[in-house]
């Protein structure tokens, strides 16, 4: 099978778009299929060298160190490159939509190369006129945005509230071409469900295929670093539930010698940042990003805890690769998180999210059980190996594929 993976863009690591489109493609590949990725910018690294790359650069606007840059007019060559700008001039989030537009004019001229067309999360509605093509188009959504769209209005302060609705603005294109995609793929069964309602799909489009682990690389180890709680979240993103964290360290250093390790990239005075400074904290809490999947392994199988809480998640790949790791978790009984971890008490605690106080006891009652670390270490480890795989996520994805090839009649 010829598929052409989409990503509008592709961080690389700690989770997020660029570590799906890494490990899928790869997985696919194992089956015997040929893949090329389409990306955006920031481009994914360490694809399989079978694995082709194919850039679809755009004026990548949010670029580091200089987001939110004026382009030269030398850069400006079509009409696809002034809608970026006009959208991220007027507050709105573009990459969705042109990515698509661009990917479409690309496989216009190259229809004949592919089978089926994958788009991961990106929803624009280009993806309209692959379809016209006469290419089976998949999409996955990992979960819906207009979740994040609530969260963060309500976090905003009352000036800002109208500028975060401008930049959801294209939640409402991805739900339009939501609905007209035949074939979703989604993470969850809960992230199922909010599709359904948010989006308004119909239930028989979605098919459930949770993501995977490398259960090789994410593994347990013999030695812990004694109160380490790790957190691997978009730690500014209210949504991830971080700040709930920070409070709850504050409160458990009094007593205990704690090393929290925030896996994320800060903004420089940012929230988060603060947060820290105000807490008295900045001693213990230490951040990291941009590490490689080997950093990343080391440090999870390092920590005594691993604490995921956010007020929602569609899945959450940070806690499967902590259950390979045999790293006890911490976690909001909110979205996906019951669903992906299993029974309160087995491989993890659950915990009220946005509850300060429930998530402090939590985490004290656990550091003080090194019986029961190692319990729901060993649980979640097994657990781990038997329900998440990407061999088992690619092929599953395969037989979706399928679907929207018989559907369109090339297959």
């Amino acid at each position: 099978m010829r598929i052409a993976l989409l990503s509008y863009r592709s961080k690389t690591h700690c989770g997020g778009q660029g570590v799906y489109v890494r490990h899928l493609s790869r997985g696919l590949v194992e089956l015997g299929h040929d893949v090329e990725v389409f990306s955006g910018q920031p481009y994914p690294e360490g694809l399989d060298p079978r694995v082709r790359l194919t850039k679809v650069p755009s004026l990548d606007l949010y670029r580091e160190p200089d987001p939110f840059r004026i382009p030269r007019p030398s850069e400006i060559h079509d009409r696809i490159d002034l809608l970026e700008l006009a959208t991220t001039w007027t507050a709105g989030f573009p990459e969705p939509k042109t990515f698509c537009l661009r990917v479409a004019r690309i496989l216009a001229t190259r229809r004949d190369e592919f089978d089926v067309v994958h788009d991961n999360q990106s929803l624009g509605d280009g993806l309209l006129a692959i379809a016209d093509l006469g290419l089976p188009v998949v999409a996955t959504v990992h979960h819906p945005i207009t979740r994040d769209r609530v969260v963060d209005v309500a976090a905003a302060k009352w000036w800002r509230k109208p500028l975060v609705r401008r930049w959801y603005g294209f939640a409402e294109m991805q739900k339009q071409v939501a609905r007209r995609i035949p074939e979703l793929l989604t993470v969850s069964s809960s992230s199922a469900v909010d599709i359904a309602d948010d989006f308004a799909v119909a239930p028989g489009q979605l098919h459930v295929v949770p993501l995977g682990v490398n259960t090789d690389l994410f593994r347990p180890s013999d030695v812990r670093v004694r109160n380490r709680i790790i957190a691997i979240a978009s730690a500014d993103v209210p949504l991830k539930g971080v700040s709930h964290l920070l409070h709850a360290v504050a409160r458990l250093r009094v007593e205990r010698d704690l090393d929290v390790q925030l896996v994320s990239k800060l903004e420089p005075n940012g929230p988060t940042e603060k947060l820290i400074a105000e807490l008295g904290i900045s001693d213990i809490v230490h951040s990291s990003s941009g590490l490689s999947d080997r950093e990343l392994a080391d440090l999870l199988a390092s920590a005594e805890v691993a604490c995921i809480p956010s007020l929602y998640e569609g899945f959450s790949l940070p806690a499967v690769e902590a259950m390979a790791s045999g790293t006890p978790i911490v976690a909001s009984r909110a979205g996906a998180l019951p669903e992906v971890v299993g029974d309160d008490d087995v491989c993890a605690r659950l915990v009220r999210p946005g509850d300060v106080d429930d998530l402090t006891r939590v985490l004290g009652e656990l550091l003080d059980s090194p019986l029961e670390l190692r319990r729901l270490g060993a649980n979640g480890r097994q657990r781990a190996v038997e329900v998440f795989s990407w061999e088992s996520v690619a092929a599953q994805t395969v037989s979706v594929y399928e679907r929207a090839m018989k559907r369109v009649g090339t297959c």
